[in-house]
């Protein structure tokens, strides 16, 4: 463990093997860092928050600060980081509140670039990309292996389902079905995904079965109960065609069309 020494690290903080606390840092009681973690100068961390194994976070980055909700009394609630993600400048990740889980939880793999801000009670799975400035209201998910182009904003309480993409800009109202690519303001869909699809290694029947299965949901006219009625019988044979219709089917601010 290396912390500079002009530092400043709560003796009720638990630091890991390996930890690296950079100048002018601050690592506050009830912060738990994993083995490896990397906190660059200038970086607040406040608790109760526990980060994982071998994240870097670096410079001017507010992490498990109290979050801007008015409802927010300074009830004891979490910020759960995982392993392997890069948190560039100036992001903020804020603790969650008690109206919902009392948890924000960000997973492992993901990188944050600069000026990311992830609101009270977010939850971002694994290997996802925000781009910079980036912007999570309270409330959202973001599915594992999603790319928020720079600058999109996402509406509070929204669903952005799984290897999803938005454009850079995008102002993203209602919930984003998985493997679909987003953009304008607000969002609507504009086609699939099909690069990170064939990235992750979908076979190409499957790939044809969404081209076909997102054709059925957006053009061919069909209110949305339609749609997901001739949908249901593809999505029994196939995984992929499974997962899409599940995200839309748990939406509850609708999908954008």
């Amino acid at each position: 463990m290396t912390v500079h020494p002009q530092a400043i690290v709560d003796p009720k903080a638990s630091l890991g093997k390996d930890v690296e606390v950079g100048p002018f840092s601050v690592i506050g009681p009830d912060v738990e860092i994993g083995d490896g973690t990397r906190i660059m100068s200038n970086v607040v961390v406040k608790g109760p928050t526990t980060i994982g194994k071998n994240n870097t976070i670096y410079q001017f980055s507010s992490v498990g600060e109290d979050c801007q909700d008015k409802k927010y009394a300074g009830e004891p609630t979490r910020l759960l980081v995982g392993d392997d993600n890069i948190i560039r400048e100036s992001c903020t990740l804020h603790r969650g509140t008690i109206q919902d889980q009392g948890l924000t939880s960000i997973g492992s793999r993901n990188l944050l670039m600069a000026y990311v801000h992830v609101a009270h009670d977010c939850v971002v799975g694994d290997d996802c990309i925000l781009a910079n400035g980036a912007t999570l209201a309270g409330h959202v998910h973001v599915d594992d292996s999603v790319i928020l182009g720079g600058g999109t904003m996402v509406h509070q309480f929204s669903k952005i389902g799984t290897q999803s993409m938005s454009a850079g800009g995008s102002i993203v109202l209602r919930d984003i079905p998985a493997f679909v690519m987003a953009s304008g303001q607000s969002a609507s869909a504009h086609g699939l995904n099909t690069e990170g699809l064939k990235r992750k290694g979908v076979d190409a029947d499957s790939i044809l079965e969404l081209k076909r299965a997102y054709k059925t949901l957006y053009r061919q006219g069909l209110r949305l109960a339609e749609a997901l009625e001739q949908l249901e019988s593809v999505a029994q044979d196939n995984p992929y065609v499974r997962i899409f219709v599940d995200s839309i089917k748990r939406s509850d601010r609708g999908i954008i069309r």
